[in-house]
This record gives structure tokens, C-alpha cells and sequence, in this order.
């Protein structure tokens, strides 16, 4: 991605929201992270002066932000078998082994998702996710397998993230969940925040995180557990992993959000989950450059047909 200059000017005053809260939404395929970097590198100027994060938007101020020129990745290539789904020259949508992590981060700096793009995209992936996160636009959780896309270039990246801010993708899951769930369909709408004490881990709040709302209904009853499809209306972090914990049902396999409910599932059917259950089976958004519905389904892993197979078997004794 070649250096570029861009500028706003902010039209309302945001005394309650701080300035890269503010560029976050204003640039939605770029992380926070990213921009409180940018500004510590002096790239961030409003009305001609450096800006900080914690200042707020006043109306008439005209923020100027430089993108740097993208540094070659960092992570290195690696020959990491890939199960793609589809292809073409402006994205990648795969289906994500359980296990693999997305990007490279502390404890994960090698044999990521990353590393095995870089090796098969060869210089073809966007540059707007930075050196660590190129034509990453979404992420699922080390555990979750499933459908996650990728962006080849800048044009592709930016119209996706439009799409992940606007929720106008589908996303639906697929979880199986420790307990009975009574009904046969639901919603759960609880906001949620980081958690007030376990700081690596998030929370169903009172009203003070963010909208979260969450949509299923019931495919198969087994032993002791229920298979459910979710359909995510927004997407935050966790997000059907602690809404089914607020619900009573957390997905087995979860020892962060339902450790007491699947030592549970365990001592009742023998069955101990080695995973989190939950699995990323449908993907449609608008093709960034075909201007059409595209729609993906991943197959389930082996794991998660296991588990549907010995909780089958024990529900009908």
C-alpha cells in the first residue's frame, strides 16, 4: 500500500468519546491499536498539532491522517496446509482448523494463519491490517474453526470491513452447548464489556459495554447437551461464548466461560469436549468488487462430528 494523506473534519462534538475511538470508526478495517501507534509516531495531526488519543472531537477540527508506506511483513512464510473454500484475485475464504491462530501475537509468533498466507498468497495480500495482520479483516478465536475471509488488496479489505461495521455480513455458527436449552428458538441481548476483574476475559454488564445481540434456534437435542445454530447480529469479542454462559448453556469444551457446566457434562455422559464446540459454518457478504451475494459454508472438523456422534449415541440409550 503506497503512503497516502487523508483528511476529515469532524462535523459534531464528541466531549464523551475519545479521538481514536472517534478514527476507529471513521477508518473501520484499521484497529485501535493502529491508530494510537500512528499518533505516537507523530502521523495524526489535528489542526496542525499532534494529536492523542484521550483528546475529544470538536466540531470544525480538521484531522489530518498519514498512512505510511506498508513495511514488508514481519511474520515470516510457512507451508501450512490451507482447507480453501474459494478463491479469486481479491479474496481468500477458508475453512479454519480448530487450533490455528490467527495472527501472530506474544506466545504465537510462528505457524499462524498469517504465516501460512504469506507462503500462499506470495506478496498478494492487503497491507492495510499492518505488518502483523495483513488481509486479516476478521478473526476467529484459536479454538473456533470455520469460515473466515481474506482481503488480497486494499479495495477488497476496505469494502469488507464496511461490511463487518455496517453488519450487513452473515455470520452464523454453529455451537454445541452443555445443558437442555428449553426453547426451541431465542435471542439474547446483553451488552457486554471486559470483565471487571478477569481482564483477559469479557462479561455480560449491566447496560455499560457495548450492544450485543445474538439470535438461535435449536437443531438437534442430544445427551445432556444441545446443538444450536447462532446468528451473530453484532460482533464482539467472546460474543456467543459469554451470551450462552448468561444464558445458563455454555458451549462445551469452554473451561474460560463454563468450566462448572461441562465438568458437569462430563461426569454425566463420559463425553469430555477437547475444545470449545463452536465452529463458523456460513459466511455471506456482498463480493467486494462483483457487486454480488457470495455466500460460503464450511464443513464441520472431525472433532465436531465426534463429539455430535458420541453425544448422539448416548441420547438414545
Amino acid at each position: 500500500m503506497a503512503a497516502r494523506t487523508e483528511q476529515i473534519t469532524v462535523e459534531l462534538s464528541l466531549p464523551s468519546e475519545r479521538l481514536d475511538t472517534y478514527l476507529r470508526s471513521q477508518f473501520p478495517a484499521v484497529s485501535r491499536g493502529t491508530i494510537q501507534r500512528l499518533m505516537e509516531e507523530g502521523h495524526i495531526r489535528v489542526n496542525g498539532q499532534p494529536a492523542k488519543p484521550t483528546q475529544h472531537p470538536r466540531a470544525g477540527d480538521r484531522i489530518e491522517v498519514y498512512w505510511p508506506e506498508a513495511r514488508p511483513a514481519e511474520a515470516q512464510p510457512e507451508e501450512i496446509p490451507l482447507d480453501i473454500l474459494f478463491e479469486d484475485k481479491d479474496l481468500l475464504v477458508l475453512n479454519k482448523p480448530p487450533g490455528l491462530v490467527v495472527h501472530p501475537a506474544a506466545g504465537h509468533e510462528e505457524h499462524t494463519l498469517v504465516n501460512a498466507l504469506l507462503h500462499h498468497c506470495a506478496g498478494e495480500l492487503s497491507g492495510i491490517g499492518g505488518v502483523a495482520r495483513p488481509g486479516i479483516v476478521h478473526r476467529l478465536d484459536k479454538e473456533t474453526s470455520g469460515c473466515l475471509v481474506v482481503a488480497k488488496n486494499d479495495a477488497a479489505h476496505l469494502s469488507l470491513a464496511e461490511q463487518f461495521a455496517g453488519r450487513t455480513l452473515e455470520k452464523v455458527y454453529h455451537a454445541i452447548v452443555c445443558g437442555r436449552v428449553p426453547r426451541e428458538s431465542g435471542e439474547i441481548r446483553a451488552a457486554i464489556a471486559r470483565h471487571p476483574t478477569h481482564r483477559k476475559r469479557m462479561a455480560v454488564t449491566d447496560g455499560s459495554g457495548r450492544e450485543s445481540w445474538t439470535s438461535y434456534r435449536v437443531l438437534e437435542r442430544l445427551e445432556e447437551a444441545t446443538l444450536l445454530e447462532a446468528l451473530l447480529h453484532t460482533g464482539r469479542t467472546h460474543q456467543i461464548r459469554v451470551h450462552f454462559q448468561h444464558l445458563g448453556y455454555p458451549v462445551a469444551g469452554d473451561a474460560t466461560y463454563g468450566a462448572r457446566q461441562n465438568k458437569r457434562l462430563i461426569e454425566l455422559t463420559g463425553y469430555s469436549a477437547p475444545r470449545q464446540m463452536l465452529h463458523a459454518w456460513k459466511l455471506s457478504f456482498l463480493h467486494p468488487c462483483k457487486e454480488k451475494k457470495v455466500s460460503f459454508e464450511a464443513p464441520w472438523p472431525e472433532d465436531f462430528q465426534t463429539a455430535l456422534a458420541t453425544l448422539r449415541k448416548r441420547a438414545v440409550k
